[in-house]
């Protein structure tokens, strides 16, 4: 028989864990929580801030048949500001660029905040093409009454890539650096004052268990988590206004490692997994905690160069990354044309 101080005792136990709040709760009052992906349906659900977008995201997007009417919306409106004889490679590289916007058009009507929308990942090795292109993005949304305020405009955080960060930030035009995995990387965005960074805690992880062997990382021992870390803190400590986002993550742990980080952008699956987990959340990332003064690094074009080529991990993983996402847009290029010769087949008998 269970005693009656032992059942109230339970009793209390299960209610204050029933009462608990959940860890992506916790979560949330200490870092931004952002929704990585372009469904619409898992924004709506969690509600986040922000959302983050990239190729592949959209991509998938694209690919659900349930958003296929909103393809077939941005294939109208590339016709529409195209001129007359235009050829079909003139209207998908159109339609790229519209459907982008067009997912991030309807991102912003659930969400509170901003929408990071990527620039063509072929354009990272050249700074003008990234300037144009990410004007025209911002164009786009401003022909749906979307303000600049409400855009990142996300770039590979090349050395080109920054410049091309660095002239649009002084335009009033707020760019994400992606595909960032070192201190390099991160320190001269800082400089050029960008708005926001997205180191890629998983990518990092993934590098490093591929070359030890070794099948995990616990905790702060984690490659990518000590690397945005380190990014942290120096931001911090130099007073640097530029906001660090966590991407890319491979497990909770890592997520978790770096609560009180400034945002950290998050897939579904594990926003799922943090709203049904309880237990304490612990802050690790804090702005208040008193840091020791360090040197002021900064990188000229030659020292970056040179960094990321002494960076094994860095470079491999940034040209990996540049290479996915030329894949996942040359993919949805061939998605869109196929979609537009279905459209065009069906006008055809139905005029007959």
């Amino acid at each position: 028989m269970i005693s009656s101080t032992i059942k109230a005792s339970l009793y209390i136990y299960i209610y204050d864990y029933l009462d608990m709040k959940s860890i992506l709760e916790q979560l949330s009052s200490m870092t931004v929580v952002v929704a990585d992906t372009g469904d619409l349906d898992s924004i709506k659900k969690f509600q986040p801030r922000d959302a983050t977008t990239n190729p592949s995201l959209i991509l998938a997007a694209a690919k659900n048949p349930h958003y296929v009417k909103l393809i077939d919306k941005a294939l109208e409106s590339s016709e529409n500001v195209l001129p007359q004889g235009f050829s079909e490679i003139e209207l998908i590289k159109e339609a790229v660029d519209q459907v982008s916007v067009f997912f991030g058009k309807e991102i912003l009507k659930i969400i509170s905040g901003r929408v990071s929308t990527e620039v063509d990942a072929r354009l990272s090795f050249d700074t003008e093409a990234t300037v144009e292109k990410a004007r025209k993005l911002i164009n786009l949304y401003k022909n749906f009454g979307i303000g600049k305020a409400r855009i990142l405009i996300k770039i590979a955080a090349t050395w080109e890539g920054i410049k091309a960060a660095e002239i649009l930030e002084k335009e009033g035009i707020k760019c994400n650096l992606t595909l960032l995995f070192n201190f390099c990387q991160a320190v001269t965005c800082a400089n050029a004052k960008i708005t926001l960074i997205s180191p890629f805690v998983g990518r990092i992880l993934d590098w490093h268990k591929a070359k030890t062997g070794k099948p995990s990382f616990v905790g702060a021992e984690d490659p990518g988590v000590i690397s945005v870390t380190q990014i942290y803190k120096y931001f911090k400590e130099k007073g640097f206004k530029t906001e660090v986002m966590g991407a890319s993550f491979r497990n909770l742990d890592e997520i978790k490692e770096l609560a009180g980080c400034d945002l950290l952008t998050i897939a579904p699956k594990f926003l799922e997994e943090l709203k049904k987990e309880k237990g304490e959340l612990i802050r690790k990332l804090d702005v208040s905690t008193p840091i020791s003064s360090s040197i002021d690094y900064e990188f000229e074009e030659k020292d970056f160069r040179l960094s990321m080529l002494e960076d094994q991990m860095a470079s491999e993983k940034l040209s990996e990354g540049i290479t996915g996402f030329s894949k996942a847009i040359e993919e949805l290029e061939e998605l869109l044309l196929k979609r537009y010769s279905e459209i065009k087949n069906h006008k055809l008998i139905s005029a007959n």
